[in-house]
């Protein structure tokens, strides 16, 4: 059964392309694009691949062989996802190198002949090797709060066990995939519903997307599995929308980088032996994107358990920790997350109120991107209250939080990160100790409305510091 390819994805070189171009031609309509010329500094564009465009196997192998990675198998199917194993780098080097000397580029990506593909997938590696600089986060994608935010802090604290630390609740999102041509992912859409972007540092993929309209197309009539291969013979009766789906097409070259919108299924094909990096992000422009998928991925955790429900004792603690394990945040989890970034967001523009970078600070590029930040964060507040189930956990105070270094750290990052969007400069590392001297001297703190343990306090003290902050604007004539 063939697919329909109805487009391809636009290549732009990203030179040319400005932040407010990027916003409005692509993260608010929610488009795929190719970028160019956006790696020529790399350092991993010059230690990782061979003077004839190959990957540089032994440099991975000598560097960082001792690594132990997650390998899938790419001839073996795992439920909706590929079989993983653990290796060694070393080891999945020394298994791709037997596959040459076997002219294994010969080899099909059918099952039976591709259980001996391995793709090497996931890798944490900016955690595992931070002092190495593989490359610079493109300034398009550098409004990355989840990896941001997991810089800094753990997603998710599991209360039973009391664990400190897992992949789930404090890895990042960024990754090195490696794997030989032939190497592949089946269908499925980012995690977190998070936007992505993946950079090839050599090879070539082959990427097939369809957008969040059609997805319906590629479950079955219940709604609970998707198709796995676009490719294989895909059962009519089981998926009845297949045939009318309609698929975006594109080839990514060494030294392109393809932007994945939120919510967007696609498949991957390595058609040559191939290195790339990839990050999973959100923002303020796909907070919703993820709101959609916990409240969904939630229901479906309390539908599954609702035959236990008259006899557990916390039977919303247990959605939750479901919800946590299967996603990989809960309610509350997401709730600190957006509470934490809004106080953030409160403290850069209160800074930038009372500096002078602007004349009129309200009309900066800055400002407006922090208003709207502050205004998406307000409106998934609106949609988590409407459920209740976020209800009832530990206050986030807003003055504890501006005495607690890893905020305080979080949030110099933050508008480290906006300066060089909006004001092309550096950060004045004065400005770590100012953003909570102008917070603590307006007395925000100081108002039950510094407490937030709810989204509708979140709403209120949104609504209390941007009224507090406007008030202030109109008596300096700003």
């Amino acid at each position: 059964m063939g697919v329909e390819i109805g487009g391809h994805v636009e290549k732009v070189n990203g030179k040319e392309l400005t932040y407010g171009e990027f916003v409005q031609r692509y993260l608010l309509t929610n488009r795929p694009v190719i970028l160019t010329g956006l790696m020529d500094d790399w350092r991993s564009c010059k230690d990782w691949v061979l003077d004839d465009g190959r990957p540089n196997l032994p440099f991975f192998s000598s560097h960082f062989g001792n690594s132990k990675v997650q390998v899938a198998d790419c001839g073996t199917r795992d439920f909706t996802d590929q079989k993983r194993i653990e290796m060694s780098v070393s080891e999945f080097i020394e298994h791709w190198l037997e596959l040459s000397l076997k002219d294994y580029n010969n080899i099909s990506t059918n099952e039976d002949s591709g259980k001996s593909l391995l793709y090497l997938k996931d890798w944490h590696f900016v955690k595992e090797y931070p002092e190495y600089l593989a490359y610079t986060t493109p300034l398009v994608f550098s409004d990355d709060w989840l990896n941001l935010y997991l810089d800094h802090y753990h997603m998710h604290n599991d209360r039973d066990t009391n664990q400190e630390r897992n992949d789930i609740s404090c890895s990042d999102y960024r990754f090195v995939y490696m794997g030989a041509k032939g190497t592949w992912t089946p269908l499925h859409a980012d995690v977190f519903r998070s936007y992505s972007w993946s950079a090839n540092v050599c090879g070539k993929k082959q990427w097939y997307f369809l957008s969040p309209s059609q997805h319906h197309l590629v479950f079955d009539r219940y709604m609970k599995n998707s198709v796995y291969n676009i490719f294989e013979d895909v059962s009519e009766a089981k998926f009845p929308g297949f045939t009318k789906a309609i698929w975006l097409e594109c080839t990514q070259e060494q030294n392109e980088i393809i932007f994945v919108p939120s919510g967007w299924y696609h498949q991957v094909h390595n058609l040559e032996d191939t290195i790339s990096i990839n990050h999973n992000w959100f923002n303020a422009y796909n907070l919703s994107w993820v709101w959609d998928l916990l409240l969904r991925d939630y229901n479906e955790a309390n539908e599954y358990i609702q035959d236990i429900k008259d006899i557990c004792d916390d039977f919303e603690g247990l959605c939750q920790r479901n919800l946590s394990v299967n996603t990989g945040m809960n309610f509350y989890d997401f709730l600190v997350f957006v509470v934490r970034f809004s106080f953030s967001n409160i403290a850069q523009l209160y800074h930038l109120a009372t500096t002078n970078l602007h004349t009129s600070w309200r009309s900066s590029q800055m400002a407006r991107q922090i208003i709207f930040n502050l205004e998406s964060s307000r409106d998934i507040a609106l949609k988590m209250k409407s459920t209740g189930a976020a209800d009832n956990q530990s206050a986030v105070d807003f003055k504890t939080t501006l005495e607690d270094s890893t905020f305080m750290e979080l949030c110099l990052n933050f508008g480290r990160t906006y300066l060089m969007i909006h004001e092309q400069c550096e950060v004045n590392l004065d400005r770590k100790q100012a953003l909570g001297v102008d917070l603590l001297d307006l007395g925000i703190s100081e108002t039950s409305s510094s407490y937030v343990c709810t989204p509708q306090d979140l709403v209120n003290f949104i609504d209390y510091a941007c009224a507090k902050l406007l008030t202030m604007a109109k008596s300096s004539g700003s």
